[in-house]
């Protein structure tokens, strides 16, 4: 072995160092998350309504920077049943908001050998830009099947024709937008939709249920095959919300209600056992949650190599 050619990694140009996939079983159920890139916002966003010094203590202990820093941005497929089920979008490429290390979906789907042809489901959590954007991009509806299900709950839909904005807490330019992708999306993929009211079975053993709160139509993507259960949250949990589920958000619609949507959330995760992902938590986000004292604590799995 020549150590001199050994010693430093080579790089192509199109090679990544830090992964960006993950796989999990549950039970008979193949689970793939996919980081799409991460998204650097304002660390107040973590929790508006909390005392700054609260909020920059808490960031402290985490090792994070007081200031702004790099939230995940996590989307994950589904096998079950034959079908092929996306579950959320990703950002896609909105060249106003000058967000680079966002929006990889596609190129990390085509990496891993997913050919969108193949994807029969899309599942959203919700209509924000960072969960539809990637299926805006130019070239992507073409390479779609034309059977292609999206499956959103109906108060979403009706949500977008005349979003609310009064209760968020977002820096300048994102609800401008928000609206515009919403807008844009349920103009091009009307005929694609499927609604639902409160919960729906997309695939043996996945179930999509509405939770509202973060955005009226707001869901979670269940998914149980054997023992093993999985519950993708969406934007329902983020990193700070197992000690603090009471800090909102900047991007919750309604943050009350987001609260009690967590704190209903994070009980029955750590009542079940069930493996918890979700979007914005650091990648590959699976993990369990345990109940400490009067809040939660988030317990990341071992890797499964």
């Amino acid at each position: 072995m020549n150590l001199q050619n050994t010693a430093a990694p080579r790089r192509t140009g199109h090679e990544e160092l830090v992964p960006s996939r993950y796989a999990v079983r549950v039970g008979e159920i193949d689970v793939l998350i996919v980081s799409d890139g991460v998204l650097p916002l304002p660390t107040k966003m973590l929790g508006h309504n909390a005392e700054p010094a609260a909020r920059a203590a808490w960031l402290n202990d985490m090792f994070l920077p007081t200031e702004a820093f790099d939230w995940a941005l996590n989307v994950v497929v589904v096998r079950s049943g034959g079908q092929t089920i996306l579950v959320d979008a990703g950002l896609g490429l909105d060249p106003d908001l000058n967000l680079p290390r966002a929006g990889q979906l596609i190129k990390r789907l085509a990496a891993v050998g997913i050919d969108l042809a193949a994807v029969t489901d899309v599942v959203l959590t919700h209509m924000h830009m960072d969960h539809v954007g990637g299926l805006l991009i130019d070239g992507v509806k073409e390479r779609l099947r034309p059977d292609l299900r999206i499956h959103v709950a109906a108060a979403e839909v009706e949500f977008w024709k005349a979003p609310d904005f009064s209760h968020v807490n977002m820096p300048a330019g994102f609800p401008d937008a928000l609206r515009a992708a919403a807008k844009r999306f349920a103009k091009e993929y009307q005929s694609h939709l499927r609604l639902f009211d409160e919960e729906a079975e997309v695939a043996p053993g996945v179930v999509v249920s509405r939770t509202g709160g973060h955005t009226p139509g707001h869901s979670v993507v269940r998914v149980a095959s054997g023992g093993d259960r999985l519950m993708f949250a969406g934007d329902a949990v983020f990193a700070v919300g197992f000690e603090h589920p009471e800090w909102y958000n900047g991007f919750e619609h309604d943050p009350e209600e987001a609260a009690r949507v967590r704190v209903r959330l994070l009980k029955e995760l750590a009542a079940t056992g069930s493996s918890l992902v979700a979007t914005h938590l650091p990648f590959p986000s699976v993990g369990h949650v345990a109940v400490e004292g009067d809040h939660f604590r988030w317990v990341p799995v071992f890797w499964d190599y």
